[in-house]
């Protein structure tokens, strides 16, 4: 396509869900892709899928983005910058402070190299489960160090643009204690939260809805993949944990003083806490906190196929722009919960117009 900003080949190395997603989005750009794997069929699936091509002899990428597990990152990286010595080197590991420190110990040119983060991803991995559009709308991360240039790394940034992401400046150090915060110590309190329901018997699971649902969903993640994550982050990830483990004897104390009919101030403190909850959930940013720029429609539809896609349908056909939504479905019941979100504007005429098309307004 002409509109795209990078220009040159890239070469990637490591096919799995990243590597295959950058391979598959740029591809589908123009941009000349090379797939690399120490794993041949992986490449080769990554290829099959349209991520790319095979590495030739004479190929001389402007840009390298290496796919790799966190902890053999900086040794890729660091052959990667020796075997292509014009050439800008990335990666995507979801920590940035171990690997330029390893690299600067093996005295690897450090000019060319210049860590990201994409803050997207799925809980199943492998060229497979690869997508173009898996970095739309996302944050980016470009983690800057000294002995590189924003403008010498410009490669990389248009590279996040094609993608359709959004390139976010940060330290490698503020990097890590950013993503502790709002990704690997929620990492850590999923699974511990998904393990206590290995304790729970088929009666309670059923009765499992979408909190659960939503408060487990990253639980499924490879914990092979989350050991070397969290090794490689450790210090900013206990500090977190540590002040969530003295929030929960807060409120641990507090219900067991209820319980043994001790209750003075034990109320408060649970208030108190659930309170600081809705103060931290209106701080994320865009459709998905408490955005009071959006409202919300509760649609119910029959448990049959193609009621989704006709719902989505009708909404664009009225007009209205569907800015966020969540699905709720019990097992064995025959309606699921559709819960839109639009702007406020749009949603007294939204609901008049999808119960006069037949469909049920919960409320």
């Amino acid at each position: 396509m002409s509109d795209r900003r990078l220009e040159g080949s890239v070469r990637i190395v490591g096919s799995g869900l990243l590597g295959a997603s950058i391979g598959l989005g740029l591809t589908a750009r123009g941009v000349d892709v090379i797939v690399d794997d120490a794993s041949p069929s992986n490449a080769r699936l990554a290829i099959d899928y349209g991520a790319g091509r095979a590495p030739r002899d004479d190929d001389a990428p402007a840009l390298i983005v290496v796919c790799v597990p966190p902890d053999v990152t900086a040794q890729v990286v660091g052959a990667e910058l020796a075997a292509h010595p014009d050439a800008l080197v990335t990666d995507v590991a979801s920590v940035k402070l171990a690997p330029l420190r390893e690299l600067e110990s093996a005295g690897a040119d450090l000019s060319r190299y210049l860590g990201t983060h994409p803050m997207a991803g799925r809980e199943i991995g492998g060229p497979a489960a690869a997508r173009a559009d898996l970095f739309l709308g996302r944050p980016w991360v470009l983690a800057g160090h000294d002995a590189i240039s924003y403008r010498r790394a410009a490669a990389i940034e248009d590279m996040i643009l094609d993608l359709g992401a959004v390139p976010v400046e940060m330290t490698v150090a503020q990097h890590d204690a950013s993503v502790a915060l709002v990704s690997h110590a929620p990492q850590v309190v999923s699974s511990l939260l998904a393990a206590r329901l290995t304790d729970g018997d088929n009666a309670a699971l059923a009765l499992a809805g979408q909190g659960v649902r939503d408060v487990t969903r990253v639980a499924g993640s490879d914990p092979g993949l989350w050991l070397q994550i969290l090794s490689a982050n450790a210090v900013p990830v206990a500090a977190i944990l540590r002040a969530l483990r003295d929030d929960l004897d807060v409120v641990v104390d507090a219900l067991e003083r209820i319980g043994d009919e001790r209750p003075d101030g034990a109320r408060r403190a649970i208030v108190d806490a659930l309170a600081a909850g809705n103060a931290g959930v209106a701080r994320l940013p865009g459709k998905h906190g408490k955005d009071a720029r959006y409202a919300s429609l509760v649609v119910l539809i029959d448990d049959r196929p193609g009621q989704l896609a006709r719902l989505f349908a009708e909404i664009g056909d009225l007009g209205v722009n569907l800015e966020d939504l969540r699905l709720e479905h019990s097992p064995g019941a025959p309606i699921g919960i559709v819960e839109v979100s639009v702007l406020p504007e749009a949603v007294a005429a939204l609901e008049r117009d999808l119960i006069e098309r037949g469909w049920r307004i919960a409320g």
